[in-house]
């Protein structure tokens, strides 16, 4: 007769500590709604707020915008570099940035949408508040990300704890998109008729010239004047702010963070992260599929007036019911197998859409296909991030201390092909004569619209996907790294209790 087999105490102990009720994995997710919320109501109003309601210059805003999502991606790996080197304290090493920065991050945010009264200041107030509030952002963000690896041990856990704060990312786009959208939509200016064969010029920055006279007086639209607007935009931040701070206050209790071990040199790391060939390998596969999905979310936000547009609200709505699903299907096929059905699961769709006249049906039937995809392109790369920092502590076992670095420069190129979409998008239309606030387009916009919701997508797609070929960690690697790391750690604690026994008997 087989002997049963002897688990020793110590183990079942660990593992039992390594367990997140699901209490803990939602306190935690609910971490990751600010960055979300905040994201969408200033990536979809903010452009809008400084032409419309601040009268901005049309320059002077692109500088604005540009300026601040360059120096949001800059300041990436120096909060990346100052987390590494922070001791440890009683409430951790992540969490103390996350509490510290809260406070400060609200109210340069809630500055962001206030108008200030000297105009010739309103450039400087809105770069300086807009980058501030970039920077706290980024130090509640970076430890936030990095706190995946700190609490669990345990590779099923910390996938399960993942999707559950890809649900809560995915329903905090929603929740900023609805409160800033149903808070100040109804204060803001309707679009403008232009009859075929107007002679006013509609070209490009052109045409916001002429929409920056147009707002330039006491009425935007009838029944509404600037200083409702005004009001409205502060109040709905005054909204985003106070869920910010719950989530945070929620986050900071509800989670208990592990203590690392000793730190490695931080220009060590960067060298030794930046040559992990799977981590080069998947930061460049979700570079290229992360820039397809936003080139297709700035064109169909950002230019909703044309008909080949889906409704963005669905879309997320889709996505959030979907993440389960994809958290089952990689967990039953593997991460690699996810993320080529996920992935491509959209192309028949984007192709779709320019290929077949609008009409209600292919709208919701693209908007749930962009949902399906969108959700797989949240889940995927947050969920095999921590198999690709196992990896490397497998293969690297005497340098701790790198979490924040992976993750710090994966939101950096993260952010940087979110600047790159902008760029695409807003360039590519404002050549082809996009007219601001117009209820119709010229043919070239629509002819633009069909490339960057479709050709363009599916090109970076496939570039992706082919990289992904390349990606070494399958299932079978990531289950051997968990065995050699749940190795590691008994003997680590093996010396510790050696060491221990030693120190009594001396």
């Amino acid at each position: 007769m087989n002997k049963p087999l002897f688990f020793p105490p110590c183990l079942s102990q660990r593992e039992q500590r390594d367990r997140l009720s699901i209490c803990n994995k939602l306190c935690y997710a609910v971490g990751g709604a600010p960055y979300q919320i905040t994201g969408c109501a200033l990536g979809f109003f903010l452009q809008i707020y400084l032409l419309d309601v601040a009268q901005l210059d049309p320059f002077y805003a692109s500088i604005i915008l540009f300026v601040g999502r360059a120096w949001d991606a800059v300041t990436d790996p120096i909060i990346g570099f100052m987390v590494s080197r922070s001791p440890w304290t009683r409430f951790g090493r992540m969490l103390p940035w996350i509490l510290f920065s809260t406070p400060l991050a609200v109210v340069s945010y809630f500055l962001i949408w206030y108008v200030p009264v000297i105009e010739n200041g309103k450039v400087i107030w809105y770069l300086v508040f807009y980058c501030l509030f970039q920077t706290l952002q980024t130090c509640f963000h970076v430890p936030y990300s990095a706190l995946t690896m700190f609490i669990s041990e345990d590779q099923k856990e910390r996938d399960s704890a993942t999707a559950y704060r890809m649900t809560v990312e995915v329903l905090g786009t929603v929740i900023g998109t609805a409160v800033q959208g149903q808070i100040v939509g109804m204060a803001n200016p309707p679009c403008i008729p232009v009859a075929p064969g107007n002679n006013v010029t509609t070209e490009g920055l052109n045409f916001s010239l002429l929409l920056g006279q147009e707002v330039n007086t006491t009425v935007i639209s009838p029944g509404i004047t600037l200083d409702q607007t005004k009001t409205a935009y502060m109040i709905a931040s005054g909204a985003i702010c106070s869920i910010y701070v719950l989530c945070a206050v929620v986050l900071f209790f509800g989670v208990k963070e592990k203590k690392g071990k000793k730190l490695m040199s931080f220009w060590q790391g960067i060298g030794l992260v930046m040559g992990h060939g799977p981590y080069v390998r998947l930061v460049m596969g979700f570079l290229f599929t992360s820039l397809a999905f936003m080139v297709t979310t700035q064109g169909t936000h950002l230019f909703r007036h044309s008909l080949l547009l889906h409704p963005g609200t669905h879309t997320f709505l889709a996505a959030m019911l979907t993440i389960p699903f994809w958290q089952w299907f990689l967990t039953k096929f593997g991460k690699k197998n996810a993320v080529y059905i996920g992935t491509s699961s959209v192309i028949p769709f984007m192709i779709l859409v320019v290929c077949v006249k609008s009409n209600l049906i292919i709208t919701y039937m693209v908007s749930f296909a962009a949902g399906v995809g969108v959700a797989a392109a949240f889940l995927l790369p947050w969920s095999m991030l921590p198999d690709v920092v196992d990896d490397f502590q497998v293969q690297n076992p005497d340098s701790r201390g790198h979490e924040a670095i992976f993750y710090s420069f994966y939101v950096f190129f993260t952010k940087f092909a979110s600047g790159i979409s902008l760029g695409i998008s807003t360039l590519s239309l404002d050549f082809a004569g996009y007219m601001t606030r117009g209820c119709t387009q010229p043919e070239n916009v629509d002819i633009t619209l069909k490339v960057l919701v479709s050709a363009a997508p599916i090109g970076l797609i496939l570039i992706g996907l082919v990289l992904f070929r390349s990606y070494p960690i399958d299932e079978e690697r990531r289950q051997c790294n968990r065995k050699l790391l749940q190795e590691q750690r008994e003997n680590e604690v093996d010396s510790e209790t050696d060491s221990t026994e030693l120190t009594n008997m001396v």
